[in-house]
This record gives C-alpha cells, structure tokens and sequence, in this order.
C-alpha cells in the first residue's frame, strides 16, 4: 500500500505520541499495557489507511468528466453559481468519510483557467452552507471544446487542511492528482446545464476511474 506525502508528518507524530502513551503505561500501570498497546494499533492503523495512495486508471474519453473523489454522490441538482461562472449549472457534490481515500483528481482535461483559496468555517461537510461559508478551494478548468467546469474542495467539520498542487495556467488531465484534504470533507462540480449526468444520489464514486458525466 502506497502511503500519499501528505500523511507522513501525521504518521510520524501519530507514532511517536502513541509510543510516548505506551511508556507512560508500561511505567505507570503495567496490566494496563494489552489494552493500551491494542489501542494503539488499531488507532494508527486507522490513520494509517486515511492516507493511502491506491493508484487508478482513468478512462479516456474527450468529453467525459471523472469523479474527482471516493465517497458518495449527495447533491445534483441545478443552481447559481455565483463566484466565477455566475450562471445556472448542474452541482454534482461527492462527500467523503473519513474511511474514504481523500486524494482529489481533475474531472477533466483542460487548463486552469481560475483558482483561489478561502479560508472559512469548519461546518460538517454536508450542511448547506458549506460550500459558501467552510474553507475551500475553487478551481475552473477549461476543456479543449471550450467548456468550464468548476470544482470545489470543501474542508468538513474534521478537516483543517486542504492540500493543492495547481495553480492558473497549468494544464491537468482528467484523473490526474491535482490535491488533498485531511479527514472528512466534499467536492462540489459544477456543470453546463446540458451534461449528461451519469450517476444517481447515494452511488459511491471512485475517485479518477467513475464516470459521473458527459459534456456536449
């Protein structure tokens, strides 16, 4: 199992302050060592599978937009968006839990044409107003037939840290890593109103391999 760059500091402290715990018990209260050690494992084995990097193979297609996240399709639904495209769109949101592998992919190809960061609230990933007022990242590519589509990186109410490797001008490939966010979070498509919609609420995605739309 590949472990993504992201977790090592988390591992590496993780590990060391589960040692610490289990010195002080050994010190302390050694017939409490079993349940102290047994703890510990399970607890890191669980950070531990936060991290994982599986590797993926994206379809190919020229109008096919890929799921940029593991989880599970919550929201499709028609709204405004009104931070850069400012007309109506078709959201597709994607939570993930935190047993889900956070890496984030591109759902497209094209290039970067808008990104910013915001910092905000940390409101559990699926309440209404997270993806106005919850720090976040919006990033717009543009495919080659000169559709846009905008993605955002929600944080969750565990998340306090989103990781992201882009930046405007640069030019991504629809399953390609483009960032990170630690433990709990959810990302917003927004897409032309004509895409066709592949999924359905509730369906599990597979971050970089499921297809969850068709541009025009």
């Amino acid at each position: 199992m590949t472990i993504h760059k992201e977790g090592f500091g988390t591992l590496m402290i993780t590990f060391f302050g589960l040692l610490v715990l289990n010195l002080l018990a050994l010190w302390k209260l050694p017939v409490a060592i079993p349940y102290v050690a047994g703890f510990s494992i399970i607890f890191y084995l669980l950070i531990l599978q936060f991290f994982r990097h599986p590797k993926r193979t994206s379809p190919t297609g020229d109008n096919i937009v890929i799921a940029p996240a593991d989880g599970k399709v919550v929201v499709i639904e028609k709204t405004n968006e009104t931070e850069y495209l400012k007309d109506e769109r078709i959201q597709v949101s994607i939570f993930m839990s935190p047993i889900n592998v956070h890496v984030n992919r591109s759902p497209i190809d094209g290039v970067v044409k808008y990104f910013k960061y915001w910092p905000g609230k940390y409101l559990v990933a699926w309440h209404p107003k997270s993806s106005t007022d919850n720090e976040r990242t919006t990033t717009v590519v543009e495919h080659k037939n000169g559709a846009q589509v905008l993605f955002r990186q929600i944080a969750g109410a565990l998340a306090r840290r989103i990781c992201w490797y882009i930046k405007e001008g640069d030019s991504l490939k629809g399953g390609e890593e483009f960032g990170f966010i630690k433990f709990g979070s959810r990302i917003d498509i927004f897409l032309p109103l004509d895409a066709k919609i592949n999924v359905e609420l509730e369906q599990k995605t597979t971050g970089g391999e499921t297809i969850i739309a068709e541009l025009k």
